[in-house]
């Protein structure tokens, strides 16, 4: 890794989407990039795609060994001194309230929340004694939910709270805090579509599927069309970039027109005048 006066930043998820168009962002804007992934193939593909600045790391946010081996690497690197945490990793698990396995609904927040809060309690002492930025990866989901996407919503809520507690915390130290909060992105949201209506079905009784089979796949639907109309990856990836540059970063960062028009649908009306509006979105 080329040593930059940028300094470093650690990016988790960076294996595909948000994460790694993040990653390959920050490298060419003169970052060193720690680049999370899971995968050593995935490592490869980063290095192929990046310059000398990008270093994968293999990090599961769900494990504390891997976490703790990253926040050596990068000590042994950097002196002890992070620029940057952007918490990107991430999971979504979907199904009806009603049948949602409660170990799947665990994985979901062990991930989506749990996850995060270790990685950002490795790093604190890094990026105080750098003056650093943390940037945590929510989504308009974190203002509003959806049918059949609960435990993922559930979770994005938590993230908007910790991220509000954590920027209030870090303030006398100098570490600024940053929500993003994207809407649509052009990436598989549901897994593989129709696989991961097959998995949810599947794990219900023969009368839960009569029940929600048509609602789930209508909903599968709907999340795909919203992908091919989503943002790219990159667009969220500037915002960022803002909020580990700039000299007064936004709290919060709303990307994609959808993510400021639900937005203002929670904001100004009624929760039945949102929630018949959803239905409506849901069946076109």
């Amino acid at each position: 890794m080329a040593s930059d006066a940028r300094g470093a930043v650690l990016v988790t998820g960076s294996s595909t989407g948000i994460g790694r168009a993040t990653a390959l962002r920050l490298d060419r804007a003169g970052f060193d990039v720690f680049a999370g992934v899971r995968k050593r193939g995935d490592a490869e593909a980063l290095e192929e795609a990046g310059s000398e600045r990008i270093e994968p790391v293999i990090i599961d946010v769900t494990d504390e060994g891997t976490i703790a081996a990253t926040a050596e690497r990068i000590e042994q690197v950097t002196g002890g001194r992070l620029a940057g945490l952007v918490n990107n990793a991430g999971a979504v698990v979907a199904g009806p309230i009603e049948t949602l396995d409660l170990d799947r609904l665990r994985h979901q927040l062990e991930v989506n929340v749990t996850g995060q809060v270790a990685v950002t309690q490795a790093f604190i002492p890094q990026l105080r004694a750098a003056g650093g930025r943390i940037v945590l990866m929510a989504s308009v989901g974190g203002r509003m939910s959806l049918p059949y996407l609960s435990a993922y919503h559930a979770s994005k809520f938590a993230l908007e709270a910790i991220g509000d507690a954590l920027r209030m915390e870090m303030r006398p130290f100098g570490v600024e805090v940053s929500i993003i909060e994207p809407g649509a992105i052009s990436t598989p949201f549901w897994g593989k579509g129709k696989d991961q209506v097959d998995e949810v079905l599947e794990s219900m009784t023969p009368e839960q599927q009569e029940l929600y089979r048509g609602a789930v796949r209508t909903a599968t639907e709907a999340a795909q069309k919203a992908e091919k109309r989503g943002i790219s990856p990159d667009r969220v990836a500037k915002s960022v970039e803002h909020a580990l540059t700039a000299s007064r970063p936004k709290t919060r960062y709303l990307v994609g027109i959808d993510a400021r028009a639900q937005a203002s649908l929670r904001k100004y009306l009624p929760d039945r005048m949102v929630d018949r509006a959803i239905a409506s979105q849901m069946k076109d």
